[in-house]
């Protein structure tokens, strides 16, 4: 009897882990065309670096006030052209031009894409975003 005891352990001999590496490509590959799909919305930003020394960096300032009005390298503009303008002007000296865009916290967040927009237009890539320190 004990050896008709040691045949009843003979159903399941192994584990099949086909379907689990199924499910685990199919997962894969669902994971990597949402990232490159959610890369490509993306703006892309050139953050600024900091070196104890090193050549100077040519900077073009875009302000954007609480009322949404702009400025240029501390001047007034009136329009979308002379953005364009002053901006072509100053890639024109210098192709390595970095852009620091100021924009107030009350903006709407359309007017300062609609303005890296127009910067990119020019051949402006290198972007960033001037903050300032909160008080705590």
């Amino acid at each position: 009897m004990a050896q008709n005891a040691s045949n009843d352990d003979d159903g399941i001999n192994g584990i099949n882990v086909t379907p689990l590496v199924d499910i685990t490509l199919v997962l894969l590959i669902i994971f990597m065309v949402t990232a490159k799909l959610i890369v490509n919305q993306a703006i892309p930003m050139d953050l600024p670096k900091a070196a104890t020394a090193g050549e100077t960096q040519t900077i073009f300032s875009v302000g954007i006030d609480e009322n949404g009005r702009l400025s240029a390298d501390g001047s007034p503009i009136g329009s979308d052209a002379e953005l364009e303008a002053k901006a072509q002007a100053a890639y024109a000296k210098n192709h390595e031009l970095r852009t620091v865009i100021q924009a107030s916290a009350a903006v709407n967040h359309g007017k300062v894409l609609h303005v890296v927009d127009e910067l990119r237009r020019v051949g402006i890539t290198k972007v960033a975003f001037a903050a300032e320190k909160t008080k705590t």
